[in-house]
């Protein structure tokens, strides 16, 4: 029942441009202590993130860089088991850890959506993000401030904790075991043991790889892969080179504008550029 709970929030679809980290430690099932913090990001602010956070340039001009603060935070890590909801927030650390510099954190990772799924069977294939989750459970959060998003993710693995009898440890182990799988459209069977079973990927823009590598990449992280963006899609990557010349002003591609549209109405779709996809497959 000892965890530490973790949430970033990006200024833009590069995960290494962490604009604001939230920290919740849990000790006996209980919250004992919280930390927030606003981030320079030293990366400039897209539209669309700002809409979902609400955090822009202006509020982080005397913010700490991300190495400041991981200087001051690492020691929240270090020997414990961290907790994030899905592994989004695992590799944009990561990410960060890349770009800016500093120290892994010498730690155990349980994705609690994983646990999520594996509890609730209603969650198992779809509705397992914080929000469904949290509404279920009868938990009141503000979304997307990354304190609270952090607190969520520790009390929905508290619930299910509570619900199924087994422990933070065993979660550790028993989070990766298969999901029951279920038929796909996708040529390619998606792996149901992969870390995004359940999840519907997109790729847009120029790729440094062949379309059918990315395509099985996915397929062997649980992905089902589709041709365009629709209200089934939760994920849609895009090519390193078009994110950075959106910084620039340029135009978007149709599948880029069309999920911002519909992230707009609520749909919990996720941006990556592709060298974050690559990260992600390298966290299994």
């Amino acid at each position: 029942m000892d965890f530490v709970a973790l949430d970033f929030e990006t200024a833009n679809s590069d995960m290494a441009s962490i604009c604001q980290i939230g920290l919740v430690e849990f000790v006996g099932g209980a919250e004992i202590s919280a930390f927030s913090s606003l981030i320079n990001p030293l990366d400039y602010f897209d539209d669309m993130n700002m809409a979902i956070h609400g955090i822009g340039p202006d509020m982080v001009d005397d913010a700490p860089t991300f190495r400041q603060v991981w200087a001051e935070v690492r020691g929240f890590f270090d020997g414990r088991i961290v907790v994030s909801h899905t592994p989004f927030d695992r590799t944009a650390l990561s990410q960060a850890l890349n770009t800016h510099g500093g120290e892994p954190p010498d730690c155990r990772w349980l994705d609690s959506s994983r646990v999520a799924r594996r509890t609730w069977p209603a969650f198992c294939h779809s509705g397992f993000g914080l929000a469904p989750l949290a509404d279920h459970l009868g938990i009141e959060f503000h979304h997307h401030d990354a304190t609270e998003d952090a607190r969520t993710a520790g009390r929905i693995l508290l619930n299910a904790i509570a619900e199924s009898g087994v422990g933070v440890e065993e979660w550790l182990s028993r989070s990766h075991t298969p999901l029951s799988p279920r038929a796909s459209s996708v040529d390619q069977p998606c792996d149901p043991a992969g870390v995004l079973f359940g999840e519907m990927i997109v790729f847009t823009g120029s790729l440094k790889m062949y379309r059918v590598d990315a395509a099985r990449m996915a397929a062997g992280l649980g992905c089902s892969i589709g041709d365009s963006i629709t209200k089934k899609t939760s994920i849609l990557v895009v090519g390193d080179q078009d994110i950075c010349r959106l910084a620039d002003g340029e135009t978007k591609s149709s599948k880029h504008r069309r999920a911002e549209e519909l992230i707009r109405t609520g749909a919990p779709i996720r941006i990556l550029r592709e060298t974050d996809f690559m990260a992600l497959c390298g966290m299994r």
